[in-house]
């Protein structure tokens, strides 16, 4: 497990992964998912989706575009046993990773 700080420099470092701490835990057969690492999505894992449909925070949108930027990678069935809450973080992140580099530095100096 990582610490605060170490949590902080890794983001500082490397601002195109986010992790996101699941409200409930997501099964993976016997493994107990408590955090989802989301990477920034290429031009592939945008492909068949509408840009604006993330960035008005689509649900629908946003659970094509999660198996294909995170890590573990999750099933259509397990996206949909997350929380709400869940989603809406990681559509945040989503949406943040396609503002240009210099907003995104902004938005996580202030996390």
């Amino acid at each position: 497990m990582k610490t605060l700080e170490q949590i902080e420099n890794t983001a500082a470092i490397n601002m195109d992964v986010q992790t996101v701490d699941l409200e409930k835990p997501v099964m993976m057969g016997n493994l107990e998912i408590n955090t989802l690492e989301i990477r920034k999505p290429n031009v592939q894992a945008l492909q068949g989706i509408k840009i604006s449909d993330l960035l008005q925070g689509d649900v629908t949108a946003i659970c094509t575009v999660l198996p294909r930027v995170c890590t573990p990678e999750l099933t259509k069935s397990q996206i949909n046993q997350l929380e709400p809450a869940d989603i809406t973080q990681i559509g945040g992140v989503i949406m943040l990773f396609l503002q240009p580099k210099s907003v995104r530095a902004e938005v996580l100096r202030q996390k």
